[in-house]
């Protein structure tokens, strides 16, 4: 496995990490028990970091992978990957409004807000490993410059 496929599947693994444990954090505040729940969630934002980290080094360091599937299917999959980005950044907004609301003790907005931003991030999720499923086994494509070269002209 190379660097370019290596990455990849740790990031996603993190982001499918974060959801699980999201869905476990949810379940754990409904049963009450909300010392568990902090630690879930907490966990989950972990992964999420984790996540983000591995993903943005790899975009400047490494690069990002073009499509590899036909040029007709390209025009649905940008359109998809467009969607999965708004939603990837909507639900890190909502996840830390969530997370700073939980540890102001403003416990009423933070379920709230926690009830929409565990669905958003579900979606997330999915979207994420989909965009993954589509790069890398589906359609393989090619891969861009790291973000570095691109601009520093290497």
């Amino acid at each position: 496995m190379s660097l370019y496929t290596l990455l990849p599947t740790i990031s996603t693994s993190f982001i499918a990490l974060s959801a699980i444990l999201v869905a476990i954090g949810w379940n754990l505040a409904i049963k009450r028990k909300l010392e568990a729940h902090k630690k879930a969630m907490l966990a989950g934002a972990a992964s999420a970091l984790l996540f983000f980290i591995i993903y943005v080094s790899r975009t400047i360091f490494v690069g990002n992978t073009d499509w590899g599937g036909s040029d007709e299917l390209k025009p649905y999959y940008l359109t998809f990957l467009f969607f999965h980005i708004v939603l990837a950044t909507v639900g890190a907004v909502f996840g830390l409004t969530t997370l700073v609301l939980a540890f102001k003790n403003r416990f009423a907005k933070h379920r709230k807000w926690g009830r929409v931003t565990s669905v958003v991030w579900f979606f997330t999720a999915i979207t994420g490993i989909t965009v993954y499923i589509l790069l890398y086994l589906l359609y393989p494509g090619g891969h861009t410059k790291p973000v570095l070269d691109v601009l520093f002209g290497g």
